[in-house]
């Protein structure tokens, strides 16, 4: 595409972009959608924010309490297969 064929924006007074309608619509970016701005070698990229931060598991082990014994791998496993025989027997 020609560079007089490209959508173009005014960057305003207060540092604001308005991104074209077709664009806007293109990637489903509605009012309000939070994007990542990266400076890039070649201009500046725009992409949608993650939902959730991103989380391993060592950021999050062990912070729920557990009161009472450990279970053995076994008696998990008999656990999820009991509730799911519970579960599929409600049907």
């Amino acid at each position: 595409m020609s560079a007089a064929k490209k959508p173009n924006t005014v960057v305003s007074t207060k540092g604001q972009v308005i991104l074209p309608k077709a664009i806007r619509q293109q990637r489903g970016w509605s009012a309000g959608t939070r994007l990542v701005v990266e400076d890039t070698p070649d201009g500046v990229l725009l992409r949608p924010a993650p939902l959730f931060p991103v989380t391993k598991p060592e950021d999050v082990f062990g912070s729920l309490h557990h009161s009472g014994a450990r279970k053995s791998l076994e008696e998990m496993e008999a656990g999820v297969a009991r509730e799911a025989r519970c579960r599929h027997a409600r049907g």
